[in-house]
């Protein structure tokens, strides 16, 4: 009996993709067979591969993805410009319901689980020929790709949902019983690190290939375990479970091993030394080959993230303006000296706040005076860029910047390279400082190495940090890190979750500046408020289970406060 590809997969119960549409021409996607997919007579495996590249398309994207914004707009690094009842404005106040999750991801990513399962279960049909040059046959690492993309979607899942139903290998049909109940948050833990262990030696070792940058490598897979054995560990999971004995939503008991656990697995990836800190921080996110890249999801070459976000004011390009840095993100930059800015000695003037900053914030933000297009950013009161009014633009007056090339000379914007970058090697620095300060009764030589390095990269002059900090000192300095180092790369929403400090952090009220033109041509700063935010807690902390996966499986337990 033939098996079609037309199987629906578990969530929703819909037919699978129809982008490959575009690749297997000869019969409409929906009628397409296995046999044809997975031709044992095609040792070039041309449909196998169209079919493992379309189970890419489920990645997560990070430019403006969450209707229009960036997530960190629903979060306290920014918020939306568009004053209408936005999707990010939902989770920065709570707003919403089981029915009614604003970055609802259950089906996309059950989509790309049911695919990639499909694909597994049927790549050694093909008589793929060829191997690595390390003798790796291609069989086994398309299946590695596979599992690792399958392993990434179960952590996507995992971060919002908490435990959720792991499939195993199965490919389920309308005949089966789709009664499956939640995994357990560790089950769903030691799955993704058990796959990422037993892949990773199948996959692509970096510096890897311009032809081959979008498939996922060693690296990622060491990567990945990285980050959900940081998570793992985190407290929102380890010792403070929001539910006692909700094996859902984290571990019954506090382990400290936990964190030695995640330590060790970003160590592993730092101690290969195959990858490095590219030398500018701005050319991480533009160049496709640059050493800190891990992984990424393509975006093409394109001016999006420039006519999304750039300043209004500007006719040379369109400028849509939609997000609004706060006054909170601006303040979390210190200055070039490696001062934060209430630090004494750091040189901070309130009177001309954008001087002598961390070279990153001019890497992140737009600001009133900031050289762009051929001209200074006027986001002062009545200024070109915030000359208020109904037209959509900054309401804190900044604009993002990151992503963007440098424009400050430029006529107009031009294409170019608008990658989603899900893993990048700072990021590893960053997960081993914490764990292993968190592990450590105090942060010893291998913490302060990992900042550093960062730091150094920065720009920072010196970028050393003081001598004798406690655990809770460099734990602070490090969060702070992570906030300017990975912003709008879709962290800080996650990262005061998995801190459980959301309950402080997402319910106070965030500011923006009122700037006004002098007379003599200075300016006056002054803070405003922008938004109040509200996280009701502890049912906040994870994403309602989706009302209809709840009605239609008997076994699906929703997430506590749902």
């Amino acid at each position: 009996m033939k098996k079609y590809y037309k199987v629906l997969f578990l969530a929703g119960l819909t037919s699978l993709y129809a982008s490959c549409k575009r690749d297997l021409e000869t019969v409409p996607i929906e009628q397409q067979t296995l046999d044809v997919i997975f031709d044992s007579r095609d040792s070039a495996g041309a449909n196998a591969n169209r079919f493992l590249y379309d189970s890419y398309l489920h990645l997560p994207s990070i430019h403006n993805r969450v209707g229009g914004d960036f997530l960190d707009a629903g979060a306290d690094d920014a918020i939306s410009s568009n004053t209408s009842n936005t999707s990010v404005f939902q989770l920065a106040t709570g707003a919403y319901t089981a029915n009614g999750y604003p970055d609802n991801q259950w089906s996309n990513f059950y989509t790309g689980i049911r695919q990639t399962n499909i694909f597994i279960s049927n790549i050694d049909r093909v008589p793929l020929k060829g191997k690595l040059s390390n003798g790796t046959p291609f069989n086994r690492v398309w299946k590695a790709e596979s599992k690792f993309l399958r392993a990434l979607y179960y952590f996507e899942l995992l971060k919002r949902y908490g435990g959720v139903p792991l499939l195993g290998d199965r490919v389920l049909s309308l005949a089966d019983d789709v009664n499956i109940p939640r995994g357990s948050f560790s089950d769903c833990v030691e799955f993704i690190v058990s796959e990422c262990d037993v892949i990773k030696d199948s996959l692509r070792t970096n510096p890897i290939d311009a032809n081959n940058i979008e498939r996922p490598t060693k690296a990622a897979a060491i990567a990945l375990k990285a980050r959900v054995l940081l998570y793992a560990a985190s407290p929102l999971y380890n010792g403070g479970n929001i539910e006692a004995g909700n094996q859902y939503t984290g571990y019954a008991s506090y382990d400290a091993g936990r964190w030695q656990r995640a330590a060790n697995a970003a160590r592993e990836l730092i101690d290969q030394n195959v990858l490095s800190l590219d030398p500018s921080f701005q050319n991480v996110f533009l160049n496709q080959m640059s050493p800190e890249r891990i992984f990424a999801r393509q975006g093409g070459n394109n001016q999006s993230v420039e006519n999304n976000n750039g300043p209004i004011g500007y006719t040379s390009s369109i400028n849509n303006g939609r997000t609004s840095p706060t006054q909170e993100l601006v303040n979390a930059f210190g200055m070039a000296n490696g001062k934060s800015i209430t630090e004494t000695g750091s040189g901070y003037n309130a009177n001309s706040p954008y001087e002598n900053r961390d070279p990153r914030f001019y890497a992140t933000i737009l600001y009133n005076g900031a050289p762009w297009l051929g001209r200074p950013v006027q986001t002062h009161e009545g200024g070109a860029d915030k000359p208020g009014g109904t037209r959509q633009q900054t309401r804190t007056s900044y604009y993002a910047r990151k992503f963007m090339a440098d424009y400050t000379g430029s006529a107009q914007y031009s294409n170019i390279p608008h990658d989603h970058i899900l893993f990048r090697y700072a990021e590893v620095l960053l997960n081993f400082a914490e764990a292993r300060n968190e592990y450590l009764g105090a942060p010893d030589a291998d913490v302060y190495s990992a900042v550093e390095l960062i730091r150094r990269r920065a720009g920072l002059n010196p970028y050393t940090i003081p001598q004798g900090l406690s655990k809770e000192q460099m734990r602070a300095l490090i969060r702070n890190e992570r906030r300017v180092e990975l912003a709008f790369e879709e962290h800080r929403y996650y990262d005061v979750r998995r801190w459980k400090i959301a309950e402080t952090e997402f319910n106070k009220e965030l500011h923006g500046k009122l700037i006004y033109k002098l007379g003599s041509g200075a300016f006056s700063y002054q803070d405003t408020p922008v938004l109040q935010m509200k996280f009701k807690a502890p049912q906040m902390y994870f994403a309602p289970i989706p009302y209809s996966e709840v009605v239609k499986n008997k076994n699906m337990v929703q997430n506590p406060g749902w």
